[in-house]
C-alpha cells in the first residue's frame, strides 16, 4: 500500500467531482441528488478519495472511525484501515445486538434514532465521524451526542460531499469538520 504523504489538489478534486452522478428530481421534484455510486466504483476515484480524506487525519493519533448507516459504512472501514484505526458502526434502531446508547433527533418531517453499542467508544479515545453526505448537519450532530455521552474525543468529521448552501458545517463551530467535494448548488 503506498504511503500517504499530501492531500489531493485541485485538478484531481474536480476528476473527483466528474464522477459524481447528478440525478434530477430524486427522490421527490426539485432535489438534485448527488449520486455517489458512479465514484464508489471507478477503483481509482475510490482510492484517491479515501486517501485523500486519510491524509487529512494521518499526523493525528485516531483510535477509531466511526460510520454513520448506511453509506458511512462505505467510508469507514476503509478509513480506519488507512489510519491504522478501529471501526465502529452507528446504526437505525434495533440493528445492534449487545446494549446501545441511543439518540432520537429531528428531520424535516418527522424524527429518527441512531444507536450505538455502549462499549464502542473508550473514554478519551480520538474519533473521527465518517458520512458519505453533509447537508444540513442534523444526523452527524445526533452523532456528535452519542460519541459526547461515551466520552470519545471527536478528532474529526469526515464527508465525501458537501452542500455547501445548505450550510450543515454551521452546526459544528470548534470541530474539525473536512469534506473533499464542495458542491454550490
Amino acid at each position: 500500500m503506498p504511503e500517504i504523504t499530501e492531500t489531493i489538489d485541485m485538478i484531481e478534486i474536480e476528476n473527483l467531482k466528474k464522477l459524481v452522478r447528478t440525478v434530477p428530481d430524486f427522490p421527490k421534484p426539485g432535489i438534485l441528488f448527488y449520486d455517489i455510486t458512479t465514484l464508489l466504483k471507478d477503483k481509482t476515484g475510490f482510492a484517491k478519495l479515501i486517501d485523500a480524506m486519510a491524509a487529512h487525519y494521518m499526523e493525528q493519533k485516531i483510535d477509531l472511525v466511526l460510520g454513520i448507516e448506511a453509506r458511512g459504512f462505505i467510508f469507514g472501514p476503509a478509513l480506519a484501515y488507512r489510519l491504522n484505526a478501529g471501526f465502529a458502526p452507528v446504526r437505525k434502531p434495533r440493528k445492534l445486538p449487545a446494549p446501545v446508547a441511543r439518540v432520537t433527533y429531528d428531520l424535516e418531517y418527522g424524527s429518527d434514532t441512531l444507536e450505538i453499542h455502549k462499549d464502542a467508544i473508550e473514554p478519551g479515545q480520538r474519533v473521527v465521524i465518517v458520512d458519505d453526505l453533509l447537508a444540513t448537519g442534523g444526523t452527524m450532530e445526533a452523532t456528535v451526542k452519542l460519541v459526547k455521552e461515551l466520552g470519545g474525543e471527536i478528532a474529526g468529521l469526515a464527508f465525501a460531499v458537501e452542500l455547501d448552501f445548505l450550510k450543515g458545517r454551521n452546526r459544528f463551530p470548534g470541530y474539525d469538520v473536512f469534506s473533499l467535494l464542495h458542491y454550490s448548488e
